[in-house]
């Protein structure tokens, strides 16, 4: 066995210890345990910022873009909304011990369908340290140990996080085991991670197509994937185009290299000269590349002296999450092209219409088989907090167990209790 497998085992076995006493703490325990987890994150501050930025300075040397080190970046604001974060999931709903379901038998037999904890989880993620906080502080709550392995790109952000959540943890009576960090970039540490036996109860992976095919190849666990954020937004052509507009521009430009910002924008053909004169010209000025197939570079027209982010789109670019300021856009016929779009190109993520026509939205609801559907809004609001999970895991694109958003209900399993009075069959 490799030093490494090894080092991955060892991190298991101590996980599991701490998901047996986690399954014991009582709902003041755990949320006595967010507090003190929240107090050394805020006391290790000027920690966690130093190693941000030896990541931020190891990023830029490396190449990556501006949208991904938004995305590793950490402020004293951010880093503020962290703690906030994990003191918030103290004060929400215990899952763990909520009966689901109850019935009597004719026997007499009293049936509870009740949450329990899944046990240990594995959460494989890229460039974001705020996960690292978000996952142990719902993963706690939920009664469930952690095992996190984030991307080598946010290696010491993510040990200087977890080192101040693991103290919180030891400080309040918890083991610190019950939240830990693979320690190392290696990149073979994830097929450790997922392949070893016994480990882990279910994992996680969030991040980009290359990361979740090594996982689902390599896991010998249930895994519930967090996969591309191909997310559609489609203008129909009873839209309010104002509206649109604004709803176009915040999924696009707020935050460009989140999975819920939008990649793809359709145009109803009856309305694209219209829209795409304002808002066209609104996204180009935000810095945003269009690649736009013929009909929506005719009806784009003047470029205003900004050509150069005209770009004729390929095939390849309407199933591409770009995570940067770059949108693909077409134009469409019909509804039915639009959902039919969405079904061959999104990735089942987060998916608006802008309508005025009520049954038009309807049909898109209901047709658009994604985790999320929007009418009218923005698809920036799938999020955890924004659906009043508080923190959240991160967004399924899987229909089982979870789907979208994944707060503390989802990170439980159930179990059956029976109570009886000496019934025999």
């Amino acid at each position: 066995m490799s030093d490494l497998a090894a080092q991955i085992q060892s991190l298991g076995r101590r996980a599991r210890v701490a998901a047996k006493a986690l399954a014991r703490a009582s709902t003041a325990d755990k949320d006595r345990s967010l507090h003190a987890m929240t107090d050394e994150l805020r006391a290790a501050h000027a920690e966690i910022l130093a190693a941000n930025a030896r990541d931020l300075a190891a990023g830029e040397k490396n190449g990556l873009s501006a949208a991904m080190l938004d995305r590793l970046r950490l402020d004293p604001k951010r880093l503020a909304a962290m703690a906030d974060g994990v003191r918030a999931v103290a004060s929400l709903p215990d899952p763990v011990g909520r009966v689901q379901r109850e019935w009597t038998h004719e026997n007499g037999l009293k049936f509870a369908r009740v949450a329990v904890p899944i046990g240990v989880i594995g959460i494989i993620y890229e460039s974001r340290p705020n996960v690292t906080s978000d996952a142990a502080a719902l993963c706690l709550k939920a009664g469930n140990a952690v095992i996190l392995r984030g991307g080598s790109e946010s290696l010491h952000s993510n040990l200087a996080v977890a080192a101040a959540l693991s103290r919180g943890l030891a400080r309040a009576g918890l083991p610190a085991e019950a939240v830990q960090l693979v320690p190392v970039a290696d990149r073979e540490a994830v097929k450790h991670l997922v392949g070893a036996d016994g480990g882990l109860d279910l994992v996680i992976p969030r991040g980009g197509r290359g990361l979740i095919e090594t996982v689902v190849a390599h896991a010998r666990v249930p895994v519930i994937k967090h996969y591309d954020g191909i997310c559609v937004l489609y203008v129909d052509r009873a839209a309010d185009l104002a509206m649109a507009e604004r709803i176009a521009l915040n999924a696009k430009v707020q935050r460009p290299g989140v999975c819920n910002a939008i990649e793809t924008l359709l145009v109803h053909r009856d309305v694209a000269a219209k829209f795409l004169a304002s808002a066209g010209q609104a996204l180009l000025q935000q810095g945003v590349q269009l690649r736009m197939d013929a009909a929506a570079r005719a009806a784009l027209g003047d470029a205003g002296g900004r050509a150069s982010q005209v770009v004729a789109a390929e095939p390849a670019d309407y199933r591409t999450e770009f995570l940067d300021l770059i949108l693909a856009v077409k134009v469409v016929d019909s509804l039915d092209a639009a959902i039919a779009h969405v079904g061959d190109c999104g990735s089942h993520h987060s998916d608006a219409i802008v309508t005025s026509d009520a049954a038009t939205a309807e049909r898109f609801l209901n047709e658009v088989d994604s985790a999320t559907v929007y009418w009218n809004a923005s698809t920036r609001f799938t999020d955890g907090s924004e659906f009043g999970f508080g923190a959240e895991i991160g967004i399924s694109t899987d229909r089982l167990h979870a789907r979208g958003p994944m707060g503390l209900e989802e990170l439980t399993t159930y179990k059956y209790v029976i109570r009886g009075a000496g019934q025999v069959r």
